[in-house]
């Protein structure tokens, strides 16, 4: 926070309304003076860190709220929903959505609101799958009760030592009086994992790898023990549609799982100790690629927070099947389909080496933010070879990623990014030649004398 000034006026005025005080009792209890505090309020100064330590401290405040434009997408979210043909005669340009940004959030965030209930995107309101991936960003994939759950779980079945396996299958035959058996592909030709009450078995499929075969362990480990703990937090989802409310239990079972096989404190260390190096954690954990980014998304435990990172699942076509923003501010990935000059494309032409990039979400000419560090690998759909193949990729903010393993021999410099977009029908760059589709919302533009380099030529709205 220290290097990134934060204008976050509204969001501090309205705490001071909630908690009834005046400007000079709240300026008193941060230690400003009145006169720096409506500055503050009137975004005329930004927000310090000692300010937001004070606020953290006398309010128990959550400081991720000052950030409160991400909700929306910030910058580049409205840029997007103001790019709808029904507002191009309006000539609102950037200039004026940041103004509203910041002077003016929660009124951004309403138009937001209405504009995803009414436009494009209402569409998509019933799309179970859609319903469910908005109900886990909202809790920005972390689930503080259930990491805590399976920690404790961990610890009881000393998961830290040995193997992971023997000590899933040993649970589940002592505490379940259910054994483990392997069976061959043409018995179990279509299912990775099945329940078998009647034999007392679970029973796994061989086409799976090893890693794959723990997690489905750890997998009916926890819709047996944790069901309740689940069905707790997904009965508690504004669910419009059961396949959402299921599609979101889905992934809070998977979500335990993962925190049982890497375990939250013990992971965390491991994590800061290697600097992130994922292939090190990936043989430490017994996991595998997929697992690991999934994981990586979650550590946002009060005092105790990881890096942010996000994390997307592609196939070949660019499309998104899993997209998982956590507490980053990658709202690039947000699209359906991703930018063709992101790396992330080339892991299948080299399956299992990991792609790393340093790219910058570019608009209309604009560089938004400081760029991302990004990488790549292709995976295995179900863990099983010869299955669907698909590319996972995870990334974090360039100012975040120095440190970080992968980092190393890779130029941070904001001159060295890739400049990407965020796919095509969203993407206002000119002069693409990788373009495939013109940008949503923008008049097309013919010159009879002239064929430029892109297919698509078109003007500010």
């Amino acid at each position: 926070m220290a290097d990134a000034a934060i204008f976050a006026g509204p969001a501090i005025r309205r705490l001071r309304k909630r908690e009834r005080l005046t400007q000079a009792l709240m300026a008193t209890r941060l230690s400003i003076s009145p006169s720096y505090l409506n500055l503050i309020e009137r975004n005329q100064r930004p927000v310090s860190a000692r300010v937001v330590m004070q606020l953290v401290e006398q309010f128990a405040f959550d400081p991720r709220s000052l950030r409160e434009d991400e909700a929306i997408g910030g910058l580049d979210g409205l840029v997007r929903r103001f790019a709808d043909e029904r507002f191009a005669d309006l000539g609102i340009d950037r200039e004026e959505m940041q103004e509203l940004l910041a002077a003016a959030p929660q009124a951004a965030a309403a138009f937001a609101r209405l504009y995803d209930d009414a436009g494009p995107a209402a569409a998509a309101s019933d799309d179970p799958l859609a319903a469910s991936r908005r109900e886990i960003e909202r809790w920005r994939n972390h689930f503080a009760d259930l990491d805590h759950a399976a920690e404790e779980l961990a610890d009881e079945m000393r998961l830290s030592r040995g193997d992971i396996g023997l000590a899933l299958t040993e649970r589940l035959r002592e505490r379940h009086q259910l054994s483990v058996r392997i069976l061959p592909r043409e018995v179990l030709p279509d299912t990775l994992r099945r329940l078998d009450l009647h034999a007392r078995q679970v029973q796994l499929s061989e086409m799976l790898s090893p890693p794959s075969r723990n997690f489905q362990l750890a997998l009916q480990l926890v819709q047996i023990e944790q069901r309740e703990a689940i069905d707790a937090i997904a009965r508690g989802a504004s669910f419009n549609d059961e396949a959402a409310r299921n599609l979101f239990a889905r992934h809070l079972a998977g979500y335990f799982a993962a925190a049982l096989l890497m375990p939250y404190g013990r992971f965390l260390r491991a994590c800061e100790a290697t600097g992130y190096d994922l292939p090190v954690l990936e043989r430490r954990f017994g996991v595998s690629f997929q697992q690991l980014a999934h994981r990586l998304t979650t550590l946002q435990r009060v005092g105790q927070r990881g890096l942010p990172f996000f994390m997307v699942r592609l196939d070949r076509a660019g499309q998104f099947s899993k997209t998982f923003v956590g507490a980053s501010a990658a709202h690039f990935i947000e699209a359906d389909t991703s930018c063709p000059l992101w790396q992330a494309h080339r892991a299948f032409e080299r399956a299992g080496e990991l792609q790393v990039q340093f790219v910058a979400l570019e608009q209309s000419g604009e560089r938004e933010g400081g760029g991302w560090l990004t990488m790549a690998r292709t995976v295995e759909g179900s863990g099983a070879p010869g299955e669907a193949q698909f590319a996972v990729a995870i990334g974090i903010e360039a100012v975040l990623a120095t440190d970080l393993a992968q980092a190393r021999g890779v130029s941070l410099r904001p001159p060295d990014a890739q400049p990407i977009g965020p796919g095509c029908e969203r993407c206002l760059r000119t002069g693409c030649s990788q373009r495939s589709l013109p940008p949503r919302g923008r008049k097309l533009a013919f010159d009879p004398i002239r064929r430029g380099a892109t297919p698509f030529d078109f003007g500010e709205s």
